[in-house]
Protein backbone atom coordinates (compact mmCIF):
# COMPACT_ATOMS: atom_id res chain seq x y z
CA UNK A 1 0.00 0.00 0.00
CA UNK A 2 1.56 3.62 -1.01
CA UNK A 3 1.48 5.57 2.66
CA UNK A 4 0.75 9.23 1.87
CA UNK A 5 1.10 10.88 5.32
CA UNK A 6 0.72 10.40 8.89
CA UNK A 7 -1.88 11.23 11.68
CA UNK A 8 -0.88 11.72 15.06
CA UNK A 9 -3.38 11.78 17.86
CA UNK A 10 -3.58 13.93 20.82
CA UNK A 11 -2.30 12.70 24.08
CA UNK A 12 -4.38 10.21 25.85
CA UNK A 13 -6.69 10.05 22.57
CA UNK A 14 -4.93 6.55 21.37
CA UNK A 15 -7.21 3.96 23.53
CA UNK A 16 -9.89 3.24 21.27
CA UNK A 17 -7.11 2.44 18.37
CA UNK A 18 -5.46 0.22 21.06
CA UNK A 19 -9.08 -1.86 21.15
CA UNK A 20 -8.91 -2.29 17.64
CA UNK A 21 -12.23 0.10 17.11
CA UNK A 22 -11.59 1.11 13.66
CA UNK A 23 -12.60 4.65 13.37
CA UNK A 24 -10.79 7.65 14.68
CA UNK A 25 -12.80 10.80 15.08
CA UNK A 26 -11.74 14.09 13.92
CA UNK A 27 -11.37 15.50 18.02
CA UNK A 28 -8.79 13.09 18.21
CA UNK A 29 -6.74 14.03 15.99
CA UNK A 30 -3.68 16.66 16.72
CA UNK A 31 -1.91 17.15 13.33
CA UNK A 32 -2.00 15.76 10.10
CA UNK A 33 1.87 14.79 8.93
CA UNK A 34 2.65 15.55 4.97
CA UNK A 35 -0.28 16.40 2.48
CA UNK A 36 -2.79 13.76 2.16
CA UNK A 37 -5.59 13.94 0.07
CA UNK A 38 -9.43 12.58 0.74
CA UNK A 39 -9.14 8.54 0.58
CA UNK A 40 -5.12 8.20 0.34
CA UNK A 41 -3.95 5.08 2.85
CA UNK A 42 -1.75 7.15 5.77
CA UNK A 43 -0.84 5.68 9.55
CA UNK A 44 -1.83 6.54 12.70
CA UNK A 45 0.50 7.26 16.05
CA UNK A 46 0.14 7.97 19.11
CA UNK A 47 1.19 11.14 20.78
CA UNK A 48 4.32 9.55 20.96
CA UNK A 49 5.00 8.66 17.87
CA UNK A 50 4.50 4.89 18.18
CA UNK A 51 3.06 3.22 15.33
CA UNK A 52 -0.76 2.14 15.95
CA UNK A 53 -2.13 1.29 12.73
CA UNK A 54 -3.11 2.45 8.41
CA UNK A 55 -6.22 3.14 7.00
CA UNK A 56 -8.23 5.80 4.95
CA UNK A 57 -7.68 9.41 5.50
CA UNK A 58 -10.87 11.38 4.83
CA UNK A 59 -12.01 15.30 6.23
CA UNK A 60 -14.63 15.07 8.50
CA UNK A 61 -16.00 13.26 11.27
CA UNK A 62 -14.27 10.14 10.87
CA UNK A 63 -10.95 11.61 9.75
CA UNK A 64 -9.26 7.69 9.76
CA UNK A 65 -10.96 4.75 8.62
CA UNK A 66 -8.61 1.89 10.57
CA UNK A 67 -7.56 -1.24 8.18
CA UNK A 68 -4.69 -2.63 9.65
CA UNK A 69 -3.77 -2.71 13.89
CA UNK A 70 0.13 -3.46 12.99
CA UNK A 71 3.52 -1.19 13.31
CA UNK A 72 4.04 -2.54 9.86
CA UNK A 73 2.56 -1.19 6.68
CA UNK A 74 0.03 -3.91 5.21
CA UNK A 75 0.86 -6.02 2.75
CA UNK A 76 -0.37 -5.73 -0.30
CA UNK A 77 -2.49 -8.68 0.26
CA UNK A 78 -4.95 -7.49 2.47
CA UNK A 79 -7.89 -7.17 0.45
CA UNK A 80 -7.53 -11.05 -0.56
CA UNK A 81 -6.94 -12.20 2.82
CA UNK A 82 -9.72 -10.51 4.29
CA UNK A 83 -12.17 -11.35 1.22
CA UNK A 84 -10.68 -14.92 1.57
CA UNK A 85 -11.75 -15.36 5.63
CA UNK A 86 -14.63 -13.77 4.61
CA UNK A 87 -16.06 -16.56 2.84
CA UNK A 88 -14.69 -19.09 4.75
CA UNK A 89 -17.06 -17.39 7.36
CA UNK A 90 -19.82 -17.51 5.61
CA UNK A 91 -19.51 -21.19 4.08
CA UNK A 92 -18.55 -22.32 7.89
CA UNK A 93 -22.29 -20.81 9.21
CA UNK A 94 -24.09 -22.05 6.84
CA UNK A 95 -24.90 -18.69 5.14
CA UNK A 96 -24.33 -20.42 1.34
CA UNK A 97 -26.15 -23.48 0.65
CA UNK A 98 -27.73 -24.96 -2.68
CA UNK A 99 -31.04 -22.87 -1.43
CA UNK A 100 -29.72 -20.04 -0.99
CA UNK A 101 -27.30 -18.46 -3.89
CA UNK A 102 -27.52 -14.68 -2.35
CA UNK A 103 -25.15 -13.65 0.62
CA UNK A 104 -23.24 -10.33 2.22
CA UNK A 105 -19.78 -11.14 1.40
CA UNK A 106 -18.24 -8.37 3.30
CA UNK A 107 -19.65 -6.13 5.81
CA UNK A 108 -17.88 -3.27 6.41
CA UNK A 109 -16.35 -3.59 9.96
CA UNK A 110 -17.58 -6.67 10.70
CA UNK A 111 -15.32 -8.25 8.62
CA UNK A 112 -12.42 -6.02 8.91
CA UNK A 113 -12.80 -3.72 5.74
CA UNK A 114 -14.27 -0.25 7.29
CA UNK A 115 -15.76 1.63 4.51
CA UNK A 116 -16.74 -1.45 1.95
CA UNK A 117 -19.84 -3.77 1.39
CA UNK A 118 -19.94 -6.52 -1.16
CA UNK A 119 -23.08 -8.09 -1.60
CA UNK A 120 -23.32 -11.90 -3.83
CA UNK A 121 -25.99 -12.39 -6.20
CA UNK A 122 -25.98 -15.34 -7.86
CA UNK A 123 -22.32 -15.04 -9.77
CA UNK A 124 -22.27 -11.78 -9.70
CA UNK A 125 -20.62 -9.39 -7.14
CA UNK A 126 -21.87 -6.10 -5.96
CA UNK A 127 -18.95 -3.10 -4.55
CA UNK A 128 -20.54 -0.74 -2.15
CA UNK A 129 -18.02 1.56 -1.25
CA UNK A 130 -18.90 4.17 2.00
CA UNK A 131 -15.72 5.65 2.01
CA UNK A 132 -13.61 7.55 -0.81
CA UNK A 133 -10.79 5.54 0.41
CA UNK A 134 -12.84 1.88 -0.91
CA UNK A 135 -13.84 3.80 -3.83
CA UNK A 136 -9.99 4.79 -4.84
CA UNK A 137 -9.30 0.72 -3.97
CA UNK A 138 -12.05 -0.53 -6.23
CA UNK A 139 -9.62 -2.28 -8.53
CA UNK A 140 -7.71 -3.57 -6.14
CA UNK A 141 -10.51 -5.37 -4.43
CA UNK A 142 -12.24 -6.43 -8.18
CA UNK A 143 -9.04 -7.81 -8.21
CA UNK A 144 -8.83 -9.92 -5.23
CA UNK A 145 -12.68 -10.82 -5.69
CA UNK A 146 -11.44 -12.47 -8.58
CA UNK A 147 -8.84 -14.03 -6.87
CA UNK A 148 -10.99 -15.79 -4.77
CA UNK A 149 -13.86 -16.53 -6.71
CA UNK A 150 -12.16 -17.91 -9.63
CA UNK A 151 -14.55 -19.08 -12.72
CA UNK A 152 -18.01 -18.43 -10.11
CA UNK A 153 -17.50 -14.65 -10.43
CA UNK A 154 -19.31 -13.94 -13.78
CA UNK A 155 -19.15 -10.11 -12.64
CA UNK A 156 -18.41 -7.08 -10.75
CA UNK A 157 -20.15 -4.00 -10.50
CA UNK A 158 -19.50 -1.29 -8.55
CA UNK A 159 -22.53 0.86 -7.22
CA UNK A 160 -21.58 4.45 -7.13
CA UNK A 161 -21.30 6.45 -4.00
CA UNK A 162 -24.24 9.07 -2.81
CA UNK A 163 -23.27 12.82 -2.58
CA UNK A 164 -22.65 12.56 0.84
CA UNK A 165 -19.85 9.91 0.47
CA UNK A 166 -18.29 11.86 -2.38
CA UNK A 167 -20.25 10.71 -5.39
CA UNK A 168 -18.99 8.25 -8.06
CA UNK A 169 -20.52 6.72 -10.46
CA UNK A 170 -21.87 2.86 -11.19
CA UNK A 171 -19.64 0.54 -13.90
CA UNK A 172 -19.01 -2.84 -14.36
CA UNK A 173 -15.30 -3.86 -13.72
CA UNK A 174 -15.47 -6.96 -14.77
CA UNK A 175 -18.09 -8.96 -17.14
CA UNK A 176 -22.13 -7.93 -17.66
CA UNK A 177 -24.63 -9.33 -16.33
CA UNK A 178 -28.43 -8.51 -17.20
CA UNK A 179 -30.90 -7.40 -14.75
CA UNK A 180 -33.32 -8.32 -13.41
CA UNK A 181 -31.09 -10.89 -11.87
CA UNK A 182 -32.61 -13.87 -10.48
CA UNK A 183 -31.76 -15.43 -6.87
CA UNK A 184 -32.38 -17.79 -4.41
CA UNK A 185 -33.17 -17.63 -0.55
CA UNK A 186 -34.15 -20.42 1.23
CA UNK A 187 -35.87 -21.92 -2.00
CA UNK A 188 -37.93 -18.92 -3.07
CA UNK A 189 -36.95 -16.76 -5.94
CA UNK A 190 -36.68 -13.19 -5.76
CA UNK A 191 -35.51 -10.82 -8.65
CA UNK A 192 -32.49 -8.40 -8.11
CA UNK A 193 -31.69 -5.27 -9.65
CA UNK A 194 -28.49 -3.66 -8.27
CA UNK A 195 -28.43 -0.69 -11.29
CA UNK A 196 -31.54 1.22 -9.67
CA UNK A 197 -32.72 -0.27 -6.89
CA UNK A 198 -31.90 0.76 -3.37
CA UNK A 199 -28.68 -0.21 -1.77
CA UNK A 200 -27.30 -3.60 -3.76
CA UNK A 201 -31.08 -4.06 -4.73
CA UNK A 202 -32.41 -6.53 -2.60
CA UNK A 203 -32.28 -6.34 1.65
CA UNK A 204 -30.44 -9.61 2.50
CA UNK A 205 -30.34 -8.25 6.46
CA UNK A 206 -34.17 -9.48 6.76
CA UNK A 207 -32.81 -13.43 5.40
CA UNK A 208 -33.31 -15.48 8.83
CA UNK A 209 -36.19 -12.86 9.95
CA UNK A 210 -38.53 -14.04 6.77
CA UNK A 211 -38.02 -17.26 7.39
CA UNK A 212 -39.31 -16.83 10.90
CA UNK A 213 -42.24 -15.17 9.71
CA UNK A 214 -42.89 -17.67 6.98
CA UNK A 215 -42.99 -20.33 9.63
CA UNK A 216 -45.72 -18.59 11.32
CA UNK A 217 -48.00 -17.64 8.29
CA UNK A 218 -50.10 -20.13 8.04
CA UNK A 219 -53.95 -19.56 8.42
CA UNK A 220 -53.09 -15.43 8.98
CA UNK A 221 -53.85 -12.63 6.97
CA UNK A 222 -50.74 -10.78 6.95
CA UNK A 223 -49.58 -6.84 6.08
CA UNK A 224 -46.41 -6.26 5.04
CA UNK A 225 -45.91 -2.26 5.14
CA UNK A 226 -42.88 -0.75 3.21
CA UNK A 227 -42.60 -4.03 0.92
CA UNK A 228 -39.67 -2.91 -1.18
CA UNK A 229 -39.34 -5.94 -2.90
CA UNK A 230 -42.09 -8.20 -1.07
CA UNK A 231 -39.63 -10.71 0.31
CA UNK A 232 -41.85 -10.86 3.61
CA UNK A 233 -44.55 -11.58 1.45
CA UNK A 234 -43.49 -14.06 -0.52
CA UNK A 235 -42.25 -16.20 2.69
CA UNK A 236 -45.98 -15.17 3.99
CA UNK A 237 -47.83 -16.90 1.18
CA UNK A 238 -45.25 -19.71 0.99
CA UNK A 239 -46.15 -20.45 4.72
CA UNK A 240 -49.77 -20.77 4.20
CA UNK A 241 -50.97 -17.11 4.63
CA UNK A 242 -54.70 -16.81 3.73
CA UNK A 243 -53.99 -13.30 1.74
CA UNK A 244 -51.19 -10.70 2.01
CA UNK A 245 -51.17 -7.25 2.02
CA UNK A 246 -48.02 -5.37 0.61
CA UNK A 247 -47.94 -1.34 0.75
CA UNK A 248 -45.23 0.54 -0.23
CA UNK A 249 -44.77 4.47 -1.21
CA UNK A 250 -42.74 3.46 -4.20
CA UNK A 251 -44.72 2.43 -6.99
CA UNK A 252 -41.55 0.75 -8.64
CA UNK A 253 -40.62 -1.17 -5.64
CA UNK A 254 -44.75 -2.17 -5.47
CA UNK A 255 -44.22 -3.15 -9.09
CA UNK A 256 -41.13 -5.38 -8.16
CA UNK A 257 -43.08 -7.12 -5.23
CA UNK A 258 -46.04 -7.99 -7.60
CA UNK A 259 -43.05 -9.71 -9.86
CA UNK A 260 -41.23 -11.32 -6.88
CA UNK A 261 -44.97 -12.71 -5.92
CA UNK A 262 -45.56 -13.86 -9.51
CA UNK A 263 -42.83 -15.63 -9.94
CA UNK A 264 -43.14 -17.75 -6.89
CA UNK A 265 -46.52 -18.98 -8.27
CA UNK A 266 -48.44 -16.94 -6.52
CA UNK A 267 -51.62 -15.40 -7.87
CA UNK A 268 -53.83 -12.16 -7.50
CA UNK A 269 -56.20 -13.52 -5.80
CA UNK A 270 -54.34 -14.48 -2.73
CA UNK A 271 -52.39 -11.08 -2.32
CA UNK A 272 -52.66 -7.47 -3.19
CA UNK A 273 -49.89 -4.90 -4.24
CA UNK A 274 -50.80 -1.21 -3.09
CA UNK A 275 -48.65 2.30 -3.59
CA UNK A 276 -49.11 4.19 -0.82
CA UNK A 277 -48.50 5.93 2.25
CA UNK A 278 -48.36 3.04 5.41
CA UNK A 279 -49.50 5.65 7.50
CA UNK A 280 -52.43 6.83 5.90
CA UNK A 281 -53.38 3.28 5.02
CA UNK A 282 -53.22 2.08 8.86
CA UNK A 283 -55.96 4.80 9.63
CA UNK A 284 -59.24 3.12 8.35
CA UNK A 285 -57.95 -0.15 9.52
CA UNK A 286 -59.63 -2.12 12.61
CA UNK A 287 -59.40 -5.80 13.09
CA UNK A 288 -57.79 -6.35 10.03
CA UNK A 289 -55.14 -8.66 10.04
CA UNK A 290 -53.45 -11.50 12.31
CA UNK A 291 -49.87 -10.66 11.22
CA UNK A 292 -47.94 -7.14 10.73
CA UNK A 293 -44.86 -6.69 9.45
CA UNK A 294 -43.78 -2.72 10.33
CA UNK A 295 -39.76 -2.77 8.41
CA UNK A 296 -39.66 1.14 7.60
CA UNK A 297 -36.18 2.91 6.47
CA UNK A 298 -34.05 4.15 8.93
CA UNK A 299 -35.83 6.94 10.53
CA UNK A 300 -32.76 8.49 11.82
CA UNK A 301 -29.52 8.74 9.54
CA UNK A 302 -27.69 10.57 12.34
CA UNK A 303 -28.32 11.75 16.23
CA UNK A 304 -29.99 14.70 14.89
CA UNK A 305 -32.58 13.19 13.67
CA UNK A 306 -32.98 10.69 16.37
CA UNK A 307 -36.02 12.22 18.84
CA UNK A 308 -38.04 13.12 15.56
CA UNK A 309 -37.25 9.30 14.39
CA UNK A 310 -38.57 7.72 17.71
CA UNK A 311 -41.94 9.73 17.69
CA UNK A 312 -42.21 7.94 14.24
CA UNK A 313 -41.29 4.50 15.15
CA UNK A 314 -43.97 5.10 18.50
CA UNK A 315 -46.59 6.29 16.01
CA UNK A 316 -46.20 3.80 13.63
CA UNK A 317 -46.02 0.52 15.73
CA UNK A 318 -49.27 2.47 18.38
CA UNK A 319 -51.14 2.50 15.20
CA UNK A 320 -50.54 -1.00 14.31
CA UNK A 321 -51.16 -2.45 17.22
CA UNK A 322 -54.10 -0.44 17.33
CA UNK A 323 -55.65 -2.02 14.18
CA UNK A 324 -54.17 -6.01 14.94
CA UNK A 325 -56.76 -8.52 15.62
CA UNK A 326 -56.47 -9.99 19.28
CA UNK A 327 -53.80 -12.81 19.20
CA UNK A 328 -52.10 -11.46 15.94
CA UNK A 329 -48.33 -11.17 15.48
CA UNK A 330 -46.16 -7.77 15.18
CA UNK A 331 -42.83 -8.31 13.53
CA UNK A 332 -41.62 -4.74 14.46
CA UNK A 333 -38.43 -3.63 13.00
CA UNK A 334 -35.57 -0.18 13.02
CA UNK A 335 -32.61 -0.80 10.90
CA UNK A 336 -31.14 3.14 12.40
CA UNK A 337 -27.90 2.76 13.52
CA UNK A 338 -28.07 6.14 15.77
CA UNK A 339 -31.51 3.95 17.64
CA UNK A 340 -29.80 1.39 20.05
CA UNK A 341 -31.88 -1.73 21.04
CA UNK A 342 -32.54 -0.64 24.32
CA UNK A 343 -34.11 2.79 23.06
CA UNK A 344 -35.74 1.51 20.58
CA UNK A 345 -37.53 -1.19 22.65
CA UNK A 346 -38.76 1.41 25.11
CA UNK A 347 -40.49 3.08 22.05
CA UNK A 348 -42.20 0.09 21.36
CA UNK A 349 -43.01 -0.06 24.76
CA UNK A 350 -44.60 3.97 24.93
CA UNK A 351 -46.51 2.99 21.43
CA UNK A 352 -48.40 -0.43 23.59
CA UNK A 353 -49.46 2.20 26.29
CA UNK A 354 -50.63 4.57 23.59
CA UNK A 355 -52.65 1.45 22.03
CA UNK A 356 -54.06 0.24 25.59
CA UNK A 357 -53.27 -3.35 24.37
CA UNK A 358 -51.99 -6.04 26.26
CA UNK A 359 -48.25 -7.05 24.67
CA UNK A 360 -46.00 -9.47 25.06
CA UNK A 361 -42.46 -10.25 23.70
CA UNK A 362 -41.93 -13.73 22.02
CA UNK A 363 -38.46 -12.95 20.60
CA UNK A 364 -35.60 -10.77 19.80
CA UNK A 365 -34.44 -10.23 16.45
CA UNK A 366 -31.26 -8.84 14.75
CA UNK A 367 -29.60 -9.47 11.62
CA UNK A 368 -28.36 -12.58 10.09
CA UNK A 369 -24.46 -14.44 10.33
CA UNK A 370 -23.36 -13.19 7.20
CA UNK A 371 -23.60 -9.30 8.64
CA UNK A 372 -21.18 -10.02 11.23
CA UNK A 373 -20.70 -7.66 14.27
CA UNK A 374 -16.96 -7.24 15.50
CA UNK A 375 -16.66 -7.41 19.06
CA UNK A 376 -14.61 -4.07 19.41
CA UNK A 377 -17.00 -2.35 17.04
CA UNK A 378 -20.87 -2.52 18.75
CA UNK A 379 -22.19 0.53 16.16
CA UNK A 380 -21.90 -2.71 13.45
CA UNK A 381 -25.56 -4.00 15.12
CA UNK A 382 -27.92 -1.91 13.07
CA UNK A 383 -30.89 -3.91 12.43
CA UNK A 384 -33.16 -4.47 15.55
CA UNK A 385 -36.41 -6.20 15.54
CA UNK A 386 -39.23 -7.94 18.17
CA UNK A 387 -41.81 -10.45 17.49
CA UNK A 388 -44.62 -9.29 19.73
CA UNK A 389 -47.53 -10.93 21.09
CA UNK A 390 -51.27 -8.32 21.07
CA UNK A 391 -53.84 -9.85 23.20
Amino acid sequence: MDIQGQVLLKRGREASARRFHPWIFSGAVHAVQGDPADGDWVSVADAGGNRLGYGHYQRGTITVRLLSFQAEPPADSLYRDRIADALRMRSATGVISEATNCYRLIHGEGDGLTGLIVDFYNGVLIIQPHSLGMYNDRVKIGEALRDVYGGSAKAIYLKGMAAGEGKSPSEYLYGLAAVPHIVMEHGNSFQVDWESGQKTGFFLDQRENRRILGSLSKGRSVLNTFCYTGGFSVYALQGGATFVHSIDASEKAVELARKNIALNGFDAGQNSCVVGDTFDFLKDKKDAYDLIVLDPPAFAKHKDARHQAMKGYQRLNAEAMRIIRPGGLLFTFSCSQVVDRQLFYDTVVSAAIQAGREVRVLSILSQPPDHPVSIFHAEGEYLKGLILYVS
